[in-house]
């Protein structure tokens, strides 16, 4: 996961086992975040949109089931971007994958009972879920483990074309709502999931993620300065 947005993340000397149970928890909540954007019923995020628009078409397969098979054709077409760069430690991506994929799955049960009418109650939850989303990938980057493949191969275009980040992110979320939406056309007749919820997400999530970031960092001025008052006592 790219750190863009200046957090700071947790030390190498760290265990790799501390580190694993927050990324794994970040992966978590992240698809907690997901499925209640789903729920919400307002518009979801872009590879949301696309991986939720494929289960109606085939509704034999999980979301979690296409999800996964998003992130092994990212890894792929990252090799393809540039193949000498690729690493095969890079395919350990697909272990967390894996991950997000079976809790988006259990996710999804757990929430099926959600059932919205009122408009204004959609859109509160949404904004909650799109706190519980930014605070998944928060964690996450604040593991500082491997790259999941969409992440990678977002870096890999970056790297490859010399862009900004931000830029890259952006014409990529861009592109999976473009192929969302004309699959959705293709063999449903009609755009589904993407919404006014889906801008509500581009926009909440990394205002989310800056806020977490931004208490995090109050945090640790306050415990440092705590620490030094308590040494010069």
């Amino acid at each position: 996961m790219q750190n863009n947005t200046g957090i700071t993340e947790m030390n190498s000397s760290d265990s790799v086992m501390k580190r694993w149970i927050v990324y794994l928890a970040g992966i978590y909540i992240l698809t907690l975040g997901i499925s209640l954007a789903i729920r919400a019923g307002i518009g979801i995020s872009p590879q949301s949109s696309l991986t939720r628009t494929m289960t109606l078409i085939f509704p034999g397969m999980s979301q979690g089931t296409f999800s996964f098979l998003l992130e092994l054709v990212m890894l792929v077409l990252s090799y393809f971007v540039m193949p000498k760069e690729f690493k095969l430690k890079y395919i350990a991506g697909l272990i967390p994958a894996l991950a997000l994929s079976v809790f988006l799955d259990l996710n999804l049960e757990l929430t099926s009972f959600i059932h919205l009418d009122a408009y204004a109650v959609k859109v509160a939850l949404l904004a909650f879920a799109d706190a519980a989303l930014a605070f998944g990938l928060f964690l996450m980057i604040q593991a500082n483990l491997v790259l999941i493949p969409v992440d990678l191969f977002v870096n890999t275009v970056v790297k490859r074309i010399q862009k900004k980040w931000g830029n890259v992110k952006t014409v990529f979320d861009c592109s999976l709502l473009v192929i969302s939406a004309c699959v959705g056309l293709l063999w449903l007749g009609e755009v589904k999931f993407i919404r006014e919820g889906t801008i509500i997400n581009a926009i909440l999530v990394g205002q989310y993620i800056k806020l977490y970031a931004y208490l995090l960092r109050r945090a640790k001025a306050k415990s440092a300065n705590e620490g030094s008052t308590i040494a010069k006592g």
